[in-house]
């Protein structure tokens, strides 16, 4: 077929319609289409969990170059729902590469779109705001307009959307400590990426991984040193029994910490309740303002949801956890991007600090979460 023959095309649920040619496997695909801002790092975007149930389009104009390699999966395949880019590479220039992202695509079964304006896209949906939408490509892109919006159409909305079965490991696995042991993480997997795992376990913590469907009194029994919650897909406000979980967890006096999902949970375990953002926040480009430091960090985030709070000020928990405040704030809307309990040992922020491809500015709230956790087993300690 000709590389300018339109073979495929990406249908959103407001009735537009991008022409293109069939990239990855071909057949027919629905999500959220959603874009991302990364220059780099596809294939950790790719691998991420929290992205499942979303056709990605990256606003980078040249996708795949790279190519693919076993080293930097953050999980074990392929999350997205569909892929859109501008310009597909046809060949692979890196001496890491295993593969080609192309074939990665079609061999996970993933359908894509390529060639389409992918900046007129972003601009629709910024203006907009993220929707449904549907990737139709091989014999698919045959079918007439009507049918396939009508298919958009019926597709589930992410609004209500529960996915932590979908993307959570079904049974218990632990990486050992690096190092010095200094105690144990129960880390809850809502869509935990690989470098999470190993940057915990390299503060000298076993992190002990559990399954979605773990219940409070199992992870009491474990005594832990502390508690995480990963990051992950959906909409928190459809996640209940993770939040009764943490609430019980965190009235045993647990230290925790989560980042992402699990920020928006903890925001939820305190009485504050979540919304859904226009267009998100999605890339590895992202400021936040630390307000502890008056620092900007540039971070990466992945997520379609946030926590509904005043970002100045000391807050009561509306739960009775005491006071808290918003720690950082997104520079670009004031989005709230981290809580901190001031009564009980909590924190969490809104974005991916293990960022494996980069930016590395948040890296140091692992040793936050270690340093938190040592202290409190020193102060338990000492009022023993």
């Amino acid at each position: 077929m000709s590389l300018t023959t339109p073979n495929a095309v990406l249908v959103l649920e407001d009735g537009s319609r991008y022409e293109g040619r069939a990239y990855g496997a071909e057949g027919t695909t629905f999500g959220e289409i959603v874009f991302a801002t990364g220059m780099s790092g596809y294939q950790e975007t790719l691998t991420d969990p929290s992205y499942a149930g979303q056709i990605v389009l990256m606003t980078a104009p040249h996708i795949g170059n790279t190519g693919m390699n076993d080293k930097d999966m953050e999980s074990r395949r392929i999350w997205v729902a569909g892929y859109a880019v501008r310009d597909a590479s046809r060949i692979v220039s890196n001496f890491r590469a295993e593969r080609s992202l192309d074939n990665d695509l079609d061999h996970e079964g993933i359908v894509g779109i390529q060639g389409i304006d992918t900046r007129a896209v972003t601009r629709h949906i910024r203006s907009k705001g993220s929707m449904r939408a549907g990737i139709f490509s091989g014999a698919a892109a045959a079918e007439s307009a009507e049918v396939q919006l009508s298919q958009v159409l019926e597709a589930d909305q992410m609004a209500g959307k529960n996915l932590s079965a979908q993307v959570s490991t079904q049974e218990e696995y632990v990486v050992p400590a690096v190092g010095e042991k200094i105690g144990s993480v129960a880390i809850l997997d809502l869509g935990v990426k690989t470098s999470t795992v190993n940057y915990i376990a390299e503060r000298g913590f076993d992190a002990h991984v559990l399954p979605q469907t773990v219940t409070a009194e199992q992870i009491l029994a474990m005594k832990p040193s502390a508690l995480f919650f990963s990051n992950g897909p959906g909409d928190p406000a459809a996640s209940d029994k993770h939040v009764e979980l943490l609430s019980t967890v965190l009235k045993a006096g647990i230290p925790f910490f989560g980042i992402c999902f699990g920020n928006q949970l903890l925001g939820r375990a305190l009485g504050f309740s979540t919304y859904k953002l226009p267009f998100g926040h999605r890339g590895i480009n992202q400021p936040v303002l630390d307000k502890a430091t008056g620092r900007v960090e540039i971070t990466s985030q992945n997520h379609g949801f946030a926590v509904d709070a005043p970002i100045d000020g000391v807050l009561e928990s509306p739960a009775g956890f005491g006071r808290v405040e918003v720690s950082h704030y997104s520079l670009n809307d004031q989005v709230v991007e981290g809580l901190r309990c001031l009564d009980i040992n909590a924190f969490s922020v809104q974005y991916h600090p293990e960022a494996a491809s980069g930016p590395h500015d948040s890296n140091y709230l692992f040793d936050r979460f270690r340093d938190m956790v040592l202290t409190s087993a020193t102060t338990s300690g000492a009022s023993n």
